[in-house]
C-alpha cells in the first residue's frame, strides 16, 4: 500500500493545505484564493470519503452506476458553467462536455475495451469528464475574456461586412485554443517529466509496466479527443453569442459609447457641442477673402 490511512496522513495533508493557502495569501494571488484553496481541500476530503462509499455500492448495481455517472456529469456542467459565465447561459456548457465524453465512452463500451462494470467505467468516465470540464472552462473563459478586451476589433470586422459569428471567431479562436495546451504538454512529456495517475495506479494494482503504459496511452489520447471537441464546441457557442456574459450582449453602438463616447445623453450633448463648433467654424471660413 502506497499511503497508510492514519493520523499522520491527515496531519501531512493539513500542513500541505495550509502551506498552499498561505503562499496564495502572501503572494496576493487573489482576494479569495487562499480561502478557496482551504475550502477545496476540505470539500475534496469529504467528497472522496463519500464517493468511496458510494462506489462500493455502484459497482454492484447498473442503475446505481448510471445514476453515479449522471451525477458526475451534472456537477461538471454546473462547475464549468459558473466558471465561464454568471448568467443563465451557463447550462450550455452541457453541450461541449457531453459531446466530448459520450462518443468516446460509447466507443469504448461498444468495442469491449472497457466493460460495463463500475470498477472500470467510473474511473475512465471520470477522467474524461474532468478533462472536458477543464477544457470547457479554459476555452470559454479565454474566448469571452478576449472578446471583452478586443471588442473594438470585433466591431471593426462587423463594419467591414463580416457576419457576427465570423468577427467573433477571428478574435476568440486563438485564445480558446490555448485550452488544449495542458493536455498536449502532458501527452508530449509523459514518461519523461511525469508518470500520470493511471500509469502509477495500474502498477500499484499489480499490472505489468506494459499494461500500465497501454492504459495510460489510451487515457491521454482519449483526453485529447474529448478536449478538442469540448474546445471547438464552446468556441462555437461563444462565437454565435449563445454562451455569453452581459457585457458581450450589448449592441456595438452601446459598447462604443461605454468605452469612449460617454452615455447616450452625453452623446447628444457632444452632438450639440459639435454642432456649435461647426456653426462657429462657418463664420471664420466665411470671413476669408
Amino acid at each position: 500500500m502506497l499511503l497508510p490511512v492514519n493520523v499522520m496522513l491527515g496531519v501531512v495533508l493539513a500542513v500541505l493545505l495550509a502551506a498552499a493557502a498561505t503562499v496564495a495569501a502572501l503572494a496576493h494571488l487573489g482576494p479569495r484564493r487562499a480561502r478557496e484553496i482551504v475550502v477545496a481541500g476540505v470539500r475534496a476530503a469529504v467528497q472522496l470519503a463519500a464517493v468511496s462509499l458510494v462506489i462500493g455500492w455502484a459497482i454492484h448495481s447498473l442503475p446505481l452506476l448510471l445514476a453515479f455517472l449522471l451525477v458526475m456529469y451534472v456537477v461538471a456542467v454546473r462547475t464549468a458553467g459558473r466558471r465561464v459565465t454568471p448568467n443563465g447561459t451557463w447550462w450550455l456548457t452541457a453541450l461541449p462536455i457531453g459531446a466530448g465524453v459520450v462518443p468516446v465512452v460509447a466507443a469504448l463500451l461498444l468495442t469491449g475495451l472497457v466493460p460495463v462494470k463500475g470498477i472500470a467505467l467510473i474511473p475512465v468516465t471520470g477522467i474524461l469528464i474532468g478533462g472536458a470540464l477543464t477544457a470547457t472552462v479554459l476555452g470559454g473563459r479565454r474566448a469571452l475574456d478576449e472578446l471583452a478586451t478586443r471588442h473594438g476589433e470585433v466591431e471593426a470586422g462587423m463594419a467591414l461586412g463580416l457576419p457576427d459569428r465570423e468577427a467573433r471567431m477571428e478574435v476568440a479562436r486563438d485564445a480558446a485554443s490555448d485550452a488544449l495546451l495542458p493536455g498536449l504538454d502532458q501527452t508530449r512529456t509523459v514518461g519523461l517529466v511525469t508518470l500520470p495517475g493511471a500509469f502509477v495506479g495500474m502498477l500499484l494494482g499489480g499490472a505489468s509496466p506494459l499494461q500500465a503504459g497501454a492504459v495510460q496511452l489510451f487515457v491521454l489520447v482519449g483526453l485529447m479527443a474529448v478536449q478538442a471537441v469540448a474546445v471547438a464546441l464552446v468556441l462555437e457557442l461563444v462565437a454565435r453569442g449563445r454562451l455569453h456574459r452581459e457585457v458581450a450582449r450589448k449592441e456595438p453602438g452601446e459598447v462604443a459609447r461605454e468605452v469612449g463616447d460617454g452615455p447616450p445623453s452625453g452623446g447628444a450633448e457632444g452632438g450639440e457641442a459639435g454642432g456649435e463648433g461647426r456653426a462657429g467654424g462657418r463664420p471664420e471660413r466665411d470671413q476669408g477673402p
